[in-house]
């Protein structure tokens, strides 16, 4: 007998389940607030230099501010004043012609800057001036920040399943998702996993779509922070009444934990009669385990050759999916249209995507989704190349529809990814998945920075991470109606 066997048995898609996905909601719907908030806090609005030192003998008494830009700061091409340069010396001859101003000489902003403060009342980057040749540093922000989640996501990974940890999942955003995630599939039936692995990652996309809301309300970057992290004040209430996985628990010979959470199970779902007959005896031979006394860690990754395999091709696709995923949500401006909008687009896009996502990998199986996804991901980026920068529809419609080839991807690999790994190795493989997907998210702000040297470079980088996930999909195996492995043998008889 197989656990699935058991499932079906206690109902594999009842209340206790319903109950679960709704208790796991409420920790998750606070990640993209968190990992998508850097797009708002740390946004560089319109600026010029400070030109109050000019102002010698308090001569630009008379002069309205316009007047005082043209004096003082050097236009651009557009018109527009100088972000990161002035004037030496007051140019008033400029008043009363259009002398070109490229000989005048110009420094760097002496005084700090002014800036428009009408849509951001505070940012990172007007608090510390992390603008002109700071702006990296602004950007760079975002890359710490995931570099904490890349180390959150290895070590609690591995130390997800023990129960001191329970507790932990749920009040600690940096590796919630890759803990909850799984949890939530290991509950469910083969016949309900996929639309229940969707419907998990939905969550994901109303948060993005609520998000520029919270930030257009709360405007200061602090306050905007606290708001958006209160909610998982709720997570910590709610972790105890989830239950541990049953399935883990078996395979690591704790039949007597498991055998309660079925039973609990049995309870909602109303199939009380199914676990008075089964004993902890009958369950401890429900699966097989090499060695139920032996602890599993990241090495085990390693040491078998299809283990092997699988961990190369899946850290590589969760590498690009982050990368390419994350590249295209924190380059939110650019576009033509207000951030809040253009977040908001990108938001609204990732619903049919979930929904549609659920009939290709019901009817093509997750492979081909998964590369496919991501290939038309690689295609938006490439052909946004090409069109202008003033032609902001085109370039909007292409950036959001790859952002909803890219969510669809995403919400492929986790599915994929717990579906692939055995259950004894099922955290582990997701913490390292999870890992390798920080590192691609950390280098995803680095990457637009770099259009600074090149327009296009940014692009192509992306474009070339889509193809390499791509090609490192394609040569997964298929999981689509295939039982969960439970342990690395069941990987390593794989065909």
């Amino acid at each position: 007998m197989k656990f699935e066997n058991v499932l079906v048995e206690v109902n594999g898609f009842g209340r206790f389940q319903i109950r679960m996905i709704l208790l796991l909601v409420i920790p998750r719907v606070t990640l993209p607030f968190h990992f998508l908030l850097n797009n708002f806090i740390t946004v560089i609005p319109s600026h010029h230099c400070d030109i109050s030192s000019l102002d010698d003998g308090e001569r630009f008494r008379n002069l309205s501010l316009e007047d005082k830009l043209v004096v003082g700061v050097p236009s651009q091409s557009d018109g527009s004043p100088s972000l990161c340069q002035m004037f030496a010396e007051p140019q008033f001859h400029l008043l009363h012609n259009s002398t070109n101003t490229t000989d005048l000489p110009t420094i760097p902003c002496q005084n700090g800057w002014v800036y428009d403060n009408s849509t951001f009342k505070s940012t990172l980057a007007t608090e510390w001036d992390l603008v002109c040749d700071k702006k990296s540093v602004n950007r760079a922000t975002a890359t710490i920040f995931f570099m904490g989640v890349m180390v959150g996501a290895a070590a609690f990974g591995y130390h997800s399943d023990r129960s001191f940890f329970l507790l932990l999942m749920n009040s600690t955003l940096f590796f919630s998702f890759n803990v909850l995630f799984p949890t939530g599939i290991e509950w469910v039936d083969i016949k309900h996993r996929t639309a229940v692995g969707v419907l998990l990652s939905l969550d994901w996309s109303l948060s993005t779509v609520l998000l520029p809301g919270v930030a257009y309300l709360v405007k200061d970057w602090r306050h905007l922070t606290a708001t958006v992290t209160s909610p998982l004040l709720l997570a910590i209430i709610c972790w105890r009444w989830l239950p541990e996985s049953a399935r883990w628990l078996i395979s690591n010979g704790k039949v007597n934990s498991a055998h309660f959470h079925l039973t609990e199970c049995a309870k909602y779902n109303r199939r009380e009669e199914f676990m008075a007959d089964l004993k902890p005896e009958v369950l401890s031979k429900v699966i097989i385990v090499e060695d139920e006394n032996r602890k599993y860690s990241y090495v085990d990754l390693v040491k078998t050759p299809r283990m092997r395999q699988l961990a190369l091709k899946t850290g590589i696709v969760w590498f690009g999916v982050a990368c390419i995923y994350y590249g295209i949500s924190l380059n939110v401006s650019g576009f033509g249209v207000n951030i809040y909008l253009t977040q908001f687009i990108y938001g609204v896009t990732e619903v049919p995507a979930k929904v549609f996502i659920v009939f290709f990998l019901n009817k093509i199986g997750r492979r081909l989704t998964q590369a496919g996804t991501l290939f038309l991901t690689g295609l938006c980026l490439f052909c946004n190349m090409f069109i202008p920068q003033s032609q902001w529809i085109g370039r909007t419609f292409l950036g959001a529809s790859g952002k909803m080839f890219a969510e669809a991807a995403f919400t492929t690999v986790f599915l994929y990814t717990t579906e692939l790994y055995p259950t004894v190795m099922r955290q582990n493989g997701l913490g390292y998945s999870s890992f390798m997907a920080r590192i691609g998210v950390s280098v995803s702000p680095l990457v637009i920075i770099l259009e600074d040297v090149w327009s296009y470079l940014p692009s192509i980088i992306f474009c070339l991470v889509a193809v390499a996930a791509t090609l490192s999909a394609s040569f997964l195996p298929e999981t689509l109606n295939v039982r969960l492995p439970e342990t690395i043998e069941d990987v390593e008889q794989t065909r």
